[in-house]
């Protein structure tokens, strides 16, 4: 009984070792050499060297030169990486009802017209969403283009040079990307 235990505590402390210490070291290493940026977490450095941000989540952009992210339902701030995690209000929930047409208001009031697509103001699953539709984007255009003094051509043919097309998602593009372009295009940004 006494030589069980002692090759069932070695064991536990060996496969401890490699599947606890080693195979995630290894995997770490091999990760940050192959792919650094993904590695660490996909960090924009702005104009001035300081990290602006990550590609992987979104960010809150409220002025009315910029293309407005999907809403964030994350807790105490938008798009809180440590805070993760839809709201879980249901689609009748007043709560939910009354967020969605004050999200409305406030993009009428930027000045985008038309049909306004689902996900310029309902929040994702995980609230950290940094990616819109392509249509959630070009119906931007127009009030982004006038907030900025540019033409409308060149504020859509920049949406369509950083928009993705995936056979799984569709048609979409990353805000924080499109916003960082827009900004290097200039305007009255």
């Amino acid at each position: 009984m006494k030589e069980t235990l002692k090759r069932a505590v070695l064991l536990f402390a060996l496969l401890a070792a490699v599947t606890g210490v080693a195979y995630p070291l290894a995997v770490t290493l091999i990760a940050g050499a192959a792919f650094p940026f993904q590695a660490h977490g996909s960090l924009v450095a702005g104009d001035d060297g300081r990290v602006a941000g990550s590609v992987l989540i979104g960010r809150d952009f409220t002025a009315p030169f910029y293309f407005q992210s999907r809403p964030s339902a994350t807790p105490v701030t938008p798009y809180n990486a440590s805070h993760s995690g839809g709201s879980n209000l249901g689609p009748t929930n007043p709560i939910l009802l009354e967020q969605v047409a004050d999200r409305v208001q406030v993009l009428r009031e930027a000045g985008v017209t038309g049909p306004i697509p689902a996900d310029l103001v309902m929040a994702s699953g995980s609230g950290l969403d940094p990616h819109i539709s392509l249509d959630a984007a070009l119906v931007q255009v127009p009030a982004v283009a006038k907030a900025r003094g540019l033409p409308e051509d060149e504020v859509r043919a920049l949406v369509m040079t950083e928009a993705v097309d995936s056979p799984f998602a569709g048609s979409y593009v990353n805000v924080f990307s499109l916003n960082r372009a827009l900004d290097r295009m200039g305007g009255g940004g």
